[in-house]
């Protein structure tokens, strides 16, 4: 099987029923496919495999192999105007309905890909109505929404389940570093202050700082690292959909796409990669902090050297959809392994200009509680 595919291949994806010829489609939480013609099922075969171990391909003989100079195919993109995702398009359609917002599509031009065929893939778990469900008690769950909004979430167009593309990153680091090492060390200090109309003198601990110079080289490792290979959904919503059961990945088959969209990535290996780097600069501070010890760390400089790096091109399963509220479209998407919602969502001005109040409210009722004590301790005297 071709390391590649062609870019249309993974815009929509359907097979045939052997018994009636009706389209089937994955159903979530099994191995099989289904047809909701007769209802036949299709068991998925699978080669026997160890649990938890995958195929990486290693990024240095990737790149030196210089895929980016094979023949390319050409794959037609749009920008959806209402939710702003890039949509990927089969070549000569010239309209369709956005994935994400369910939005009327217009194609104008394209971009030239050649992708590389992903490895694994995470089979959906929830169904759509489960999804809904999951979603309905989200939009149930938001502090300050306005009071309509739980009324409205009726009007949320039907969830679309996509694949979408991700690459994991496998690699060791060594770094090495220079800084500084603060140790706490107390003075005391005299001060001087009125009290019952006399000037006192009075002392206190006071808390400073010694700084020593600091260096050396610490280890790290990293393992399915994930990177995002998509720019169709906001990557901080996508995040917090984690975590997900990578262990549960399953070598990749096109049954498991029947029924479903897929998005290919937008983000190549290698550019994949980078963001990986950048991922992996707060664990790698973290570890020479603990290196450098002390009560206090500054970290002046860093080089770090990256290893053996590995990778694999996985697709991880999601319900998305949108819903309109005075006017704005918000999209939400699900994790169609553990039913995690995230989305976009409308604030209530009202109740958070409430909030505020009643917290001012507090304090100031708080301030004037300790103010009586303060004076009732002070006659007591």
């Amino acid at each position: 099987m071709s390391d590649f595919i062609e870019a249309n291949q993974t815009v929509s994806n359907q097979m045939a029923c052997s018994t009636c010829g009706a389209i089937l489609s994955f159903k979530p939480g099994t191995d099989s496919l289904v047809c909701g013609h007769c209802g036949a099922h299709n068991q998925i075969a699978q080669p026997p495999a160890a649990p938890g171990r995958f195929e990486e391909i290693s990024l240095e003989d990737w790149l030196a192999a210089n895929h980016d100079q094979e023949e390319k195919m050409e794959v037609a993109t749009v920008n959806c105007n209402a939710c702003g995702a890039v949509v990927t398009m089969e070549p000569n359609v010239s309209s369709d309905k956005c994935p994400f917002c369910a939005s009327n599509l217009v194609i104008a031009g394209g971009t030239i890909s050649r992708l590389h065929r992903p490895q694994y893939v995470l089979p959906f778990r929830i169904d759509g109505n489960a999804a809904t469900s999951h979603y309905r008690n989200w939009i149930g769950s938001l502090w300050f929404a306005p009071n309509d909004l739980k009324q409205n979430a009726g009007t949320a167009k039907p969830v679309t389940g996509m694949y979408l593309p991700y690459w994991t990153f496998d690699c060791t680091t060594d770094t090495r570093y220079t800084g500084q090492r603060g140790e706490w060390y107390w003075e005391t200090e005299y001060y001087e202050t009125e009290e019952d109309g006399k000037r006192v003198t009075r002392s206190r601990q006071v808390r400073k700082t010694r700084w020593y110079h600091a260096s050396g080289m610490v280890y790290n490792e990293f393992d399915d690292l994930l990177i995002e290979a998509t720019r169709s959904l906001n990557l901080e919503k996508l995040r917090e959909l984690e975590p997900w059961d990578l262990p549960q990945l399953v070598p990749y088959d096109d049954k498991y796409l029947s029924g479903f969209r897929t998005e290919t990535y937008v983000v190549d290996v290698k550019s994949g990669f980078g963001m990986a780097k950048e991922r992996m600069v707060p664990v790698i501070a973290s570890t020479i902090r603990r290196d450098i010890g002390g009560d206090e760390q500054i970290i002046n400089q860093t080089q770090s050297v990256y290893h053996d790096p590995t990778f694999k091109h996985i697709l991880l399963p999601v319900w998305i959809s949108a819903y309109r509220y005075q006017g704005k479209v918000y999209q939400f998407i699900v994790n169609a392994r553990t039913g995690e919602v995230q989305g976009e969502r409308p604030w209530s001005v009202i109740k958070i200009v409430l909030a505020i109040l009643l917290v001012l409210i507090l304090a100031f009722f708080a301030l004037l509680f300790l103010s009586a004590i303060a004076a009732v301790t002070k006659s007591m005297r």
